[in-house]
C-alpha cells in the first residue's frame, strides 16, 4: 500500500467485518478480500451463510476467519472481534455492520426490545471500536473504522424509533471517535444506505428491479455491493483525508424523504 502525505496508510491489511453472513456485511468482506486484505468475519445465527462467505474470501486469495457472536450482549459479543484480530494478527480496519431494526409503533415497542436494539446497533459497535482502536493505537500504524449506519442516523420512520435513535446515535459516535483517534492516524467514518435488496428489508440479496420504487430518484433499491464499494473506498489509501464523514448510498432516497418516498406509486412528482 502506498503512503500518502499523512504517513498513515501502513496499516494491517486485516480487515474484521460484523454481521459478514449476507447482505451488506457478505458484499463487504468480499470486496474487502479482493482489494487484498485477510479477512475476520462475524455471524449471530447463519453459520452456513459466514462458511459461504469465508469460501468467497479464500477464493479471492486471502485468509477468512470466522467467529459466532451475539450482541445482545454487547459486551461479550464485542470479545469475538479482539479474538479475530488475535487469530489474524492484526488489526488495520473494522466495519461495524451488524445490526437489527424494529416494525412497531413506540406505544408498542417493550423497554426489553428498545434495550436490544440500542445494544446491537449502538453499544456493540462503540465496545467493537474501542477493541479494534487500542490495538490499532498501540502498533502506531493508524487505521480505519467504518460504521453502517442507515439514511434513518437523520431521517425518522414509523415503527423504527429504537433502531432510528440508534443509528442517530451511532452517527455522533462516529464523530466523537474521529476527533479522538485522529492523533493515532485512524480514521472513522459512516456509512449510510438507503433501502438495499437484502434479508433485512426481506428482499433475500434478489436483484434490485429497475422501476419497482418510484418514489426514489434512482427509481429501484440498492444492491449490497454499492454498499461494499464505499466502504472498500473508505478502507483505502484515496480516503485518507476523510474522517468524521458520513457517506451516504441511498439512490437520492435522503432527498425525498424515506417515509413519503416509500409510499409514492408512480413518479408523477418529478414534472414539479
Amino acid at each position: 500500500m502506498t503512503e500518502t502525505a499523512g504517513g498513515h496508510d501502513r496499516y494491517d491489511r486485516v480487515a474484521i467485518v460484523t454481521g459478514a453472513d449476507s447482505g451488506i456485511g457478505k458484499a463487504t468482506a468480499v470486496a474487502l478480500a479482493e482489494g487484498g486484505f485477510d479477512v475476520g468475519l462475524t455471524y449471530h445465527r447463519d453459520e452456513e451463510g459466514a462458511r459461504g462467505t469465508a469460501e468467497e474470501v479464500r477464493r479471492a486469495g486471502r485468509t477468512a476467519a470466522v467467529r459466532q457472536h451475539d450482541l445482545r450482549d454487547p459486551v461479550t459479543g464485542a470479545e469475538a472481534v479482539a479474538e479475530l484480530a488475535g487469530e489474524l494478527g492484526g488489526a488495520g480496519v473494522l466495519v461495524n455492520n451488524a445490526g437489527r431494526g424494529t416494525r412497531a409503533p413506540l406505544l408498542e415497542t417493550s423497554y426489553a426490545e428498545w434495550r436490544e436494539v440500542l445494544a446491537v446497533d449502538l453499544e456493540a459497535p462503540f465496545l467493537c471500536a474501542r477493541h479494534v482502536a487500542a490495538r490499532m493505537a498501540e502498533q502506531g500504524r493508524g487505521g480505519r473504522i467504518i460504521n453502517i449506519t442507515s439514511v434513518h442516523e437523520e431521517l425518522p420512520r414509523v415503527g423504527a424509533g429504537p433502531y432510528c435513535a440508534a443509528k442517530g446515535g451511532l452517527r455522533m459516535l462516529t464523530r466523537v471517535l474521529a476527533l479522538e483517534l485522529g492523533a493515532h492516524g485512524i480514521t472513522v467514518n459512516a456509512v449510510a444506505p438507503g433501502e438495499i435488496a437484502t434479508p433485512m428489508t426481506g428482499q433475500h440479496d434478489e436483484p434490485p428491479v429497475a422501476g419497482s420504487r418510484p418514489g426514489y430518484p434512482l427509481a429501484r433499491p440498492g444492491h449490497a455491493r454499492e454498499v461494499a464499494a464505499a466502504v472498500a473506498f473508505l478502507a483505502g489509501p484515496e480516503s485518507g483525508y476523510i474522517t468524521g464523514a458520513t457517506l451516504l448510498v441511498d439512490g437520492g432516497l435522503s432527498l425525498m424523504g424515506p417515509q413519503a418516498a416509500g409510499a409514492l406509486d408512480s413518479g408523477d412528482w418529478r414534472a414539479g
